[in-house]
């Protein structure tokens, strides 16, 4: 003789998840309910990195060459581009290379540096906030 019995699955509330709009105090927040809890939580603004510049300075002793040459290799330029920057360096004093987050600047400012060191030139750049 077998045994009958019936199961029958409690089911859980589903959290649900709205957005409060509207009102003063829950202005952005989103709000989980889940039974009978009630979490807020604010609403999470991501903004861009902040942007900075590479500057290339004018000096006596390197190569024009060279500086179109840095321009195309570390910053990926097209020739036409890299000699319109060395011209501007060569003229003003200083150009800028490029416009990058703080960490890409730096490093393509330490490889201008060492590649120049490494052809023995003392060719400068320098990183500045945008």
């Amino acid at each position: 003789m077998g045994i009958i019995t019936s199961y029958t699955k409690k089911s859980k509330p589903a959290a649900s998840l709205r957005i409060i709009a509207g009102s003063e105090s829950g202005e952005g927040q989103q709000e989980h309910r889940t039974g009978g809890l009630l979490l807020a939580e604010p609403k999470v603004k991501t903004q861009r990195p902040p942007l900075f510049k590479v500057v290339l300075i004018n000096d006596d002793y390197t190569p024009m060459d060279f500086v179109v040459f840095i321009l195309k290799d570390i910053f990926r330029r097209t020739h036409e581009e890299a000699v319109s920057i060395m011209m501007e360096v060569h003229s003003k004093g200083e150009g800028v290379c490029g416009v990058f987050t703080r960490d890409v600047a730096e490093t393509k400012a330490e490889l201008v540096i060492t590649l120049a060191r490494r052809h023995e030139y003392p060719l400068q750049c320098r990183v500045e906030k945008e």
